[in-house]
């Protein structure tokens, strides 16, 4: 009986010392240890892996730069080259522009002193027989004929005289230089023409200087 006992008591502490698992309590202590470290370990590597992906992804971006930068250059320099030229052609076409604008001033101003050259010419001879003749009805018809010849020289070039005695008066065509009382049939009317105005074209190129009635 009392070796019964003994062995008893033997399988009870075996049974005891073991843990749920069935394995003696050190064992399943160890597996336990085992079984975090393998975790640490995993966890361990998966942030090396990331840490190396991270630099070979900024090693790679900067690989790009670098393999964009010569083409980025190369624009640059194309860009700056179409600058240039473009400045120098917009020079070049200030500097005709204002070439041929002064050739047209002075061919204009070449054109109409050939058209009055011929009434001066006119002048010249009625001021010549004027001296030789004392017949006043034969200067006086050659007169208006210079008269009428420079005034069609100036039509030719766009010329023409404003109308103004016995019109309105009109501040866009006429400047007043003095103002009489002409009955209420005159008022506000040009009743005399002190100068006589021109237009060029459809643009004034001279007021005419009249008397206003009031």
């Amino acid at each position: 009986m009392e070796q019964e006992k003994v062995y008893n008591e033997e399988v009870k502490d075996r049974e005891g010392s073991k843990g749920a698992s069935g394995e003696p309590a050190g064992e399943e202590s160890a597996r336990a240890n085992m079984a975090d470290g393998g975790e640490a370990a995993h966890d361990t590597m998966s942030e090396a892996d990331a840490a190396d992906k991270k630099a070979s992804d900024k090693e790679s971006a900067e690989a790009a730069k670098e393999e964009q930068k010569p083409d980025l250059e190369a624009e640059i320099a194309e860009w700056r080259d179409k600058y240039l030229r473009l400045q120098a052609e917009f020079d070049n076409y200030r500097k005709r522009t204002l070439r041929e604008k002064m050739e047209l001033v002075q061919t204009g101003g070449r054109d109409v002193l050939l058209a009055l050259l011929p009434v001066r010419d006119d002048v010249q001879r009625a001021v010549e027989a004027m001296e030789k003749s004392d017949d006043i009805a034969a200067l006086r018809a050659g007169v208006n004929l210079i008269a009428q010849k420079f005034t069609e020289a100036l039509r030719q070039r766009g010329v023409t005289e404003i109308e103004a005695k016995g019109n309105e008066f009109d501040a866009d065509l006429h400047e007043a230089v003095a103002k009489f009382a002409a009955g209420e049939e005159n008022k506000g009317r040009v009743i005399d023409v002190v100068q006589t105005g021109y237009m060029l074209g459809d643009k004034v190129l001279r007021f005419a200087k009249v008397v206003v009635g009031e």
